[in-house]
């Protein structure tokens, strides 16, 4: 399997930190739209001549706030850049970051984050096969296109448009328009086998296509000793307390019947409790929705889960900067799965 890891850290530190990691041996990066910009890092990365051609991709632009021509602007570009080989990951976010983060509109996200990928994917074609743009969504229009405006076809083609996902409305919308699905890191085993690939299956059908790329993504504590294994973990911890605080994400934990724990958390998330609600993430609970292990333990674990369904997967380390050689052996290690 091939290991797409997070290029974390300011724009102004993207292509140093870029090339080490590829000097590691991942197979790409990621950028997440936290403190910056998601896209910043991957345009200097991407345009750095002393950085590695790789992969890369955006995990994920919070797509609601954002045009579909502003995103495809980018995807072009950034495809260009990076000589054919950039993803355009889109998400929809929740409620309350939409509406007091980002001030905008909220509703019906599954159907505004089909109709995003499909005006994506309308903008671009239209400018790789010179066909009329004549898009006309529920939500979004887009009809005009003077000749100044059109970049013309790119000559690395059309780059993809993925789609996250958790729960099974968004995840039926995935399989039916995106070129991927990239399945959100809070999930377990079970939760993909028994939620996930069946919302796939649906998505599918209903589209009447026969496939769809999946993109998994794990949260991982690593290390090459248990003192580092164990110091790991406290940031993994806190990650699934933060994400199973979330109501939207209840769904992974009453799957491995810890529906109860949710409300829990999300109470101690207001009161801003982080210590307890890193305790109620107990040993069993970060076994079954992180990887935990050395670099090999955690690679035959991540084959386990997801080696039948992906090629690859992209890995979080939350709360740790592993040396250069940690993550080599793990992306060694991937490539033997």
């Amino acid at each position: 399997m091939k290991l797409d890891v997070q290029l974390d850290g300011r724009p102004d530190q993207a292509a140093e930190r870029a090339r080490a990691l590829i000097a590691a041996g991942v197979d790409g990066l990621f950028t997440f739209e936290g403190p910056h910009d998601v896209f910043a890092p991957l345009i200097v990365a991407a345009g750095s001549s002393d950085v590695p051609p790789t992969d890369l991709m955006t995990n994920v632009a919070i797509a609601l706030p954002r045009s579909p021509m502003h995103l495809a602007n980018l995807a072009y570009d950034l495809h260009l850049l990076s000589g054919g080989r950039f993803r355009l990951g889109l998400g929809s976010q929740i409620r309350p970051h939409i509406e007091n983060r980002y001030g905008s509109t909220w509703s019906r996200p599954a159907a505004r984050m089909r109709e995003t990928v499909l005006a994506v994917k309308a903008i671009l074609a239209s400018w790789q096969d010179g066909t009329r743009l004549d898009f006309r969504g529920e939500f979004t229009r887009h009809t005009l296109m003077p000749p100044t405006f059109v970049p013309g076809p790119n000559p690395y083609g059309v780059p993809p448009v993925l789609l996250g996902a958790l729960g099974p409305v968004m995840t039926r919308t995935a399989a039916e328009v995106a070129d991927g699905l990239l399945v959100m890191p809070f999930h377990s085993h079970r939760h993909v086998r028994e939620r996930t690939l069946p919302a796939v299956a649906e998505g599918l059908a209903r589209a009447g296509r026969e496939r769809i790329d999946l993109y998994p993504q794990a949260i991982v504590a690593t290390g090459e000793t248990p003192e580092a294994i164990e110091a790991a973990t406290l940031g993994v911890r806190g990650l699934l307390a933060f994400y199973g605080s979330t109501p939207a994400y209840r769904s992974v934990l009453e799957v491995e019947g810890w529906g109860d724990l949710q409300p829990e958390l999300n109470t101690l998330s207001k009161t801003g409790d982080i210590a307890a609600m890193i305790d109620l993430v107990d040993e069993d609970m970060l076994r079954t929705l992180a990887v935990v292990g050395t670099p090999v333990e955690c690679a035959a674990e991540i084959g386990r889960r997801f080696g039948d369904i992906a090629d690859r997967v992209c890995a979080y380390f939350p709360g740790s900067t592993h040396p250069p050689h940690v993550i080599s052996a793990l992306a060694g290690a991937l490539r033997d799965v």
